[in-house]
């Protein structure tokens, strides 16, 4: 099975419940749509809840987010196949993966593509307060134009979308938070997914970031509910 739910910050509690409730196993897998909060301090706190993670009885496959470093940037890290896509991962966490942007994956069939990143609105608070940021957050003109040309192969045809911001169309402006300055966010992320899904034919669109859960048109946002990524309902 192939689950899916949205941005968890190092708090894994409800996919703990979910894995109990549900009684999985390592042979089903949960995608996070980013900001799963394993990668943010780099340090042994880190993996301290890698070791808590590798105990759960299911697979994590993670979607790039911007409170977290990428994984090619991190020694520890190495590379394989799985699902027919290229995934990151450390050999003594085996369950933990990571997706690397613009792959293609097989779920059950489904063509299935990976799109992390996004801008953080709290990047001068974290800089300010000597807290992690991320310059790597934002997909770069390289790893945008390597997704393009996945897509181009594909046909612009995909089952699902796994992005952790969304087109710019579908952003939940209501969840803004009241004291952030919006004129000062950069969303060139947004703007590009735009033309991303304009030009896609696609049945569904995952996207996390926004701390909410709700659907609109083909796109569903997620943060606390859990769900099935092919038969989705809430």
């Amino acid at each position: 099975m192939f689950y899916i739910t949205g941005d968890t910050h190092g708090d894994f509690t409800r996919i703990e419940d979910f894995c109990d409730e549900y009684g999985t196993t390592k042979a089903d897998t949960i995608i996070i749509l980013g900001d799963a909060g394993i990668n943010y301090h780099l340090n042994e706190r880190d993996n301290q809840l890698k070791e808590k993670l590798a105990k759960l009885p299911i697979t994590l496959f993670c979607i790039h987010g911007n409170h977290e470093e990428r994984p090619y940037l991190i020694d520890s890290y190495d590379e394989k196949m799985w699902n027919e896509g290229l995934v990151y991962y450390e050999k003594q966490y085996p369950n933990i993966l990571f997706a690397s942007d613009g792959e293609i994956y097989n779920f059950e069939g489904n063509k299935v593509i990976a799109i992390g990143g996004a801008y953080s609105v709290d990047k001068n608070y974290r800089i300010r307060g000597n807290m992690p940021w991320f310059e790597s957050e934002q997909p770069d003109e390289r790893t945008k134009e390597f997704i393009e040309h996945k897509l181009e192969q594909a046909n612009w045809k995909v089952d699902f979308v796994l992005s952790h911001t969304g087109p710019l169309k579908y952003v939940p402006e209501d969840e803004f938070l009241p004291m952030i300055d919006q004129s000062g966010v950069d969303q060139s992320t947004e703007e590009w997914l735009d033309f991303i899904e304009d030009k896609l034919d696609y049945e569904l669109w995952y996207f996390g970031h926004f701390h909410c859960d709700r659907m609109a048109d083909q796109t569903i946002i997620l943060f606390e509910d859990i769900i099935d990524l092919v038969d989705a309902s809430f």
